[in-house]
């Protein structure tokens, strides 16, 4: 019977091939990840789950917890991936929303969620960090010969809840063609075979970690470095042997700030991914400086998977996330209009191709307003396409800020104020003004020991940006509140400065 993802990663799989180690020295070949998915396969029907049945998971980052993905992917359920830092509160919203037939927890964590799972009669089963876990438990008496369920190209694969930085979450429906179209683009414009061991730091429960970096590992037959968390010396002492990585910006700024980091160092290495977030072109200079590496930086959502992507040959051009990947469709249109814009003019990027999203689930209102009649999707990022043809994200539609009438992008205003000596990164906000709607408002964090004061950052500004652009005030804090990604949360910035200017 044919199952459209999984096929195409048992046709990569060589059973001999080494697939996962960890970092206490764990080994798992192909074969091995073969076996265990399946059994973990037979548990999940055994349990009763049944194909389109959702399983949601919230387990730390194993080998096991990545074959339980692929074991959902076997027996046609969808595989619900939970952030590791939801509390109770916010798992109730999810399992109350998406009605998994099962949960799966870490054994910590049955008691809390069982209250929860029964008001929605869902089952309970545990699974930790270490190989154990009743529904391990319960696998290990199953057949590893486990005949796949029959799914199609269309079928749901997958419910990714977005990060809700801009408002509540919303669960985006990916099919297996969706997953799998990506990743294959994904293998062969980053080149990746079986020759390539790469360094796995990210979360399983994000689309970065679980469907670019895992399974461009599986349908190219490569091997992974599986890390529970990034750390700086564990990742250069891997570079000895590794390949690539696949990061978010923090993982380049803490290499940037390591003494290890040289030409010698990398000298293995072929190829470092940055994504998730917006890469400092300060970090990407200074990178390449140390190493002569160009970090490539891409640009995706948990609705598209991946759209665009500095070239492998060519320049890779900091503060871009380079051009529409192949068979995918990017365009900037006026966000009021929709009419597309000119090159070198900001408006909303809009997506179309095998990649995007089957819509928002049980929410068919949302889904259509957020898709043009001719397929394409409104990605909610504001954006430009250069006269090269590279892709530019300015920041997200609803980070915009109108000051007395006029548009103002926070990018615009950020990339001056990173470049004035002192600063390590600002977020540019709009806050509630009795006179202009919003007044620009500025957060920036400074180095240490950087003297760097408001009125400086505001002079700074006056021969940079019109005046309607620049900041009424500026704010200084130690740290950016960010999210499990590395995306600055700009809301919560709105919410903490929110009575700025109150009585203005």
């Amino acid at each position: 019977m044919s199952n459209h993802l999984f096929d195409a990663i048992r046709a990569a799989a060589d059973p001999e091939a080494p697939f996962i180690e960890t970092a206490d020295g764990r080994r798992w070949t192909y074969g091995d990840m073969l076996g265990l998915s399946g059994q973990l396969a037979g548990a999940l029907a055994a349990l009763g789950v049944t194909p389109g049945d959702r399983v949601a998971v919230q387990v730390e980052k194993s080998p096991e917890a990545l074959m339980l993905y692929l074991a959902c992917v076997r027996a046609g359920a969808v595989y619900l991936p939970l952030n590791t830092a939801y509390t109770l509160a916010e798992l109730d919203y999810f399992i109350g929303d998406a009605e998994p037939r099962l949960v799966v927890v870490a054994p910590k964590s049955r008691d809390g969620v069982s209250a929860i799972a029964e008001k929605y009669s869902a089952r309970v089963e545990t699974l930790d960090d270490a190989g154990g876990g009743s529904l391990l438990d319960l696998a290990r008496t199953q057949n590893a010969e486990f005949v796949d369920v029959e799914r199609g190209p269309d079928d749901l694969a997958a419910i990714l809840y977005t990060s809700g930085t801009t408002g509540r979450s919303k669960g985006a429906m990916l099919s297996h063609d969706n997953l799998l179209s990506n990743a294959a683009t994904l293998r062969d414009h980053w080149r990746f075979t079986s020759a390539d061991k790469l360094i796995h730091a990210l979360p399983i429960f994000h689309t970065h970690g679980l469907f670019v970096a895992s399974n461009v590992t599986l349908l190219s037959g490569a091997s992974m470095f599986f890390l529970s968390k990034f750390d700086a010396d564990e990742a250069l002492r891997l570079m000895q042997t590794a390949t690539a990585l696949m990061g978010v910006p923090t993982f380049y700024v803490r290499l940037v700030q390591h003494p290890g980091l040289t030409r010698e160092a990398t000298a293995k290495m072929r190829l470092f991914v940055s994504g998730s977030a917006p890469l400092l072109s300060e970090t990407h200079r200074s990178f390449s400086e140390k190493t002569g590496h160009a970090i490539l930086e891409r640009y995706g959502m948990t609705e598209t998977n991946m759209n665009t992507s500095n070239p492998y040959d060519g320049d890779r051009i900091a503060g871009t996330v380079g051009f529409p990947l192949p068979g995918v469709s990017v365009r900037v249109t006026d966000p009021d209009s929709g009419t597309p814009v000119a090159d070198g003019v900001t408006g909303m990027i809009e997506v179309k191709g095998p990649n995007v999203f089957k819509g928002y689930w049980r929410m068919p209102e949302k889904t259509a307003a957020e898709f043009r009649a001719d397929g394409f999707f409104i990605t909610g990022d504001l954006g430009k396409i250069d006269e090269r043809g590279y892709v530019h994200i300015v920041g997200r539609g609803k980070d915009l800020v109108i000051s007395g009438g006029y548009n103002i992008y926070p990018k615009e205003v950020e990339t001056e104020i990173d470049a004035m000596p002192g600063v390590v990164e600002s977020a540019v906000i709009g806050v509630p003004h009795p006179d202009f709607g919003e007044g620009v408002t500025a957060v920036v964090v400074r180095e240490k020991g950087a003297t760097l004061d408001e009125k400086a950052v505001l002079d700074g500004l006056k021969d940079r940006l019109a005046r309607y652009k620049q900041p009424k005030r500026v704010l200084f804090v130690d740290d950016l509140p960010r999210n499990t990604m590395g995306k600055v949360q700009k809301n919560i910035l709105r919410q903490t400065y929110g009575d700025l200017y109150a009585g203005k």
